[in-house]
């Protein structure tokens, strides 16, 4: 506990210290919108984790989210080529501060649907974050009842609650803390608790006008001695186009649902075990 004291006091210090009808009108400065701080982030997600930003009220807007294989292999498979996974989300904003999604990744043929909602805005002379939450409900289609007898249909249930704290810094950095919980009806190791605790890391560095550079880590709290899996690192580039991002990088983790990011994650950077990847936004 003492370490995760010490990570929250360095990520918190200079927190305290320091819609849309084309995304490119989100100038990337200071400006005061009545009278709130704008584009803290400009995807929404920084690379696995969501960012703090919303869909604006009656827009829809459809997310495609691509992770190859592992690039280890090489030209075994092409460089992850032939093991490619691809995620499909479908978001409706309802109102500014709220919105509603659903998607569904090869991954696990997991189907999902979430909520996104804010709670307080970041002001230029008044409150000092963006908070936000995040809930999901996932379904796991693969599991084989071939394979596991006693499968039954709440196995293949998943659930994720989630706080989004952000701040824009300075006009080029953004930060954000993600407290994040989940609870996996089924896993793998007798040793795994189902309910599950991480603590998510994001961040997003301002390059040019269209270029940012961005960086998510997530260190999962209470996983088991046993567990092959690793806590996800993910680092990457946004490209700002007219009417979309584009989010290129490269991560550890190829699940793109949070409990798979979090909970199953099975590359390691130090190998060179990383999946090359990309999120394509696209605003209706």
């Amino acid at each position: 506990m003492k370490h995760l004291y010490f990570l929250l006091f360095l990520f918190c210090t200079p927190l305290f210290s320091f819609s849309q009808e084309d995304l490119l009108s989100e100038i990337d400065t200071d400006t005061i919108v009545d009278p709130y701080v704008s584009a803290v982030f400009k995807g929404l997600k920084i690379v696995n984790f969501e960012s703090t930003k919303l869909v604006a009220k009656n827009e829809f807007t459809f997310v495609v989210a691509h992770r190859f294989g592992s690039i280890e292999n090489g030209f075994d498979t092409f460089f992850g080529l032939d093991d490619a996974v691809t995620r499909l989300n479908f978001i409706y904003g309802i109102s500014d501060g709220f919105n509603i999604s659903v998607s569904r990744s090869s991954y696990q043929k997991i189907y999902e649907s979430a909520i996104k909602y804010r709670l307080f805005r970041q002001e230029t002379n008044g409150f000092p974050l963006t908070i936000v939450g995040y809930n999901s409900l996932l379904i796991n289609t693969a599991l084989d009842k071939d394979n596991l007898p006693k499968l039954e249909f709440k196995h293949r249930l998943g659930y994720t609650a989630q706080l989004l704290i952000s701040r824009k810094v300075t006009k080029n950095l953004s930060l954000e803390l993600a407290p994040t919980f989940f609870h996996d009806n089924y896993v793998q190791f007798d040793d795994q608790d189902n309910s599950q605790f991480a603590l998510g890391f994001g961040g997003r560095y301002k390059l040019s006008t269209r270029w940012s550079l961005n960086m998510d880590y997530g260190w999962h709290l209470n996983r088991a001695s046993n567990s092959p899996f690793k806590n996800p690192l993910s680092i990457g580039v946004d490209l700002e186009t007219g009417g979309h991002v584009f989010q290129m990088h490269f991560t550890n983790a190829q699940p793109m649902n949070t409990n798979g990011f979090l909970g199953q994650s099975t590359g390691d950077w130090a190998d060179g075990d990383v999946y090359f990847g990309f999120n394509l936004s696209r605003v209706f």
